[in-house]
């Protein structure tokens, strides 16, 4: 499959420019180091941050995924724009590595966390999903006041990029405001979509209909990928999100099919916003390419469609989102 049989429709008042700007760092190479995020209640948050340098990378193991990186090699670049990175259910900081290698490369410093009780180790907080962007929002604190990387990062130039159950958790950080009593409805008409499953699998917590979610608005750009309970927010809940948004979906999603998901968050959000459909592409496809095939039941994140290359989809996606933070938060405005 082409690259260009891959590009995405956007749908925006003005056509987004396919050019990189100029980027607040001019190295080529991207750093990476693993952090532990302090929290008061609980143990520390597994942090992935990847940064430009000028030093030489290598090839770095990640479970089935890979990276080619400068292992805790110094940082260069002053006033850099940060990127933090919302996995999908069950997922780590390192599932987007790739999209994250590409972003430092052109500039910016990107932090991933693996999510509290929302992790391939532990499903214990599976979905309480207030957890997530409060832990996002967090995570945006402690990188600007205590991280290594703090006196490096320009706190005016933050953005959020997520995937599924992040894709969510990055909508709602930037000010959406799901009714999660919508899932009744929506599990009742489709009891065999993964998030009604999970539900199922994994109580909620008792006061999940009033949550009171966590908003950040430091953040001023979204990236957001097959974003899960896109149906929760519906036009009101979406009136909140006022950072640039790029939004992203599969056409051949299997665990999150249908139109009440990414094209749910399409439709019912009024103002501008770029709009990404790939054809021929499943859910587990904005997932790095893996170079190994993992053990027993995740197996399924690595496979892709007969004819999709997920390689050369990457390409593009990473050449996109990095393009669209380039310009929301590092380009010089006019």
């Amino acid at each position: 499959m082409s690259l260009q049989a891959l590009l995405a429709v956007v749908v925006s008042t003005a056509a987004a420019s396919t050019m990189f700007l100029a980027s607040p760092a001019q190295a080529s190479n991207a750093g990476f180091m693993l952090l532990r995020e302090p929290r008061p209640d609980g143990p520390p948050v597994e942090v992935g941050v990847w940064y430009p340098t000028d030093a030489a990378p290598a090839r770095m193991v990640l479970g089935s995924w890979s990276q080619t990186v400068a292992a805790g090699a110094p940082a260069v670049g002053e006033h850099l724009p940060l990127i933090v990175m919302s996995h999908g259910n069950g997922g780590f900081f390192g599932g987007h590595a790739d999209t994250a290698q590409a972003l430092a490369e052109h500039g910016f410093i990107v932090a991933a966390l693996t999510h509290p009780g929302d992790n391939y180790k532990d499903q214990s907080r599976a979905t309480a999903m207030a957890d997530r962007p409060a832990a996002l929002s967090a995570l945006i604190g402690w990188m600007l006041d205590a991280s290594p990387l703090k006196a490096r990062i320009d706190p005016d130039k933050v953005g959020a990029f997520g995937f599924s159950s992040g894709g969510f958790t990055v909508l709602t950080a930037a000010g959406g405001e799901p009714r999660l009593e919508r899932m009744r409805a929506h599990c009742k008409a489709h009891p065999d979509n993964y998030d009604c499953k999970l539900t199922a699998d994994h109580a909620p917590p008792t006061n999940i209909f009033d949550a009171a979610w966590v908003h950040d608005p430091r953040i001023k750009a979204v990236v957001s990928a097959a974003p899960a309970l896109g149906f929760a927010f519906g036009k009101d809940g979406l009136k909140g999100i006022t950072a640039p948004l790029q939004l992203w979906k599969a056409a051949d999603d299997q665990i999150l099919p249908g139109d009440e998901y990414a094209e749910a968050v399409h439709r019912d959000l009024s103002r501008p916003h770029e709009y990404h459909v790939v054809p021929g592409a499943g859910h587990f496809d904005f997932l790095t390419p893996c170079d190994t095939t993992p053990p027993g039941a995740t197996q399924p994140i690595c496979q892709s469609a007969p004819g999709f290359d997920r390689r050369a989809f990457h390409q593009d996606f990473n050449a996109q989102v990095t393009r669209f933070f380039t310009e929301q938060l590092a380009a010089p405005k006019r």
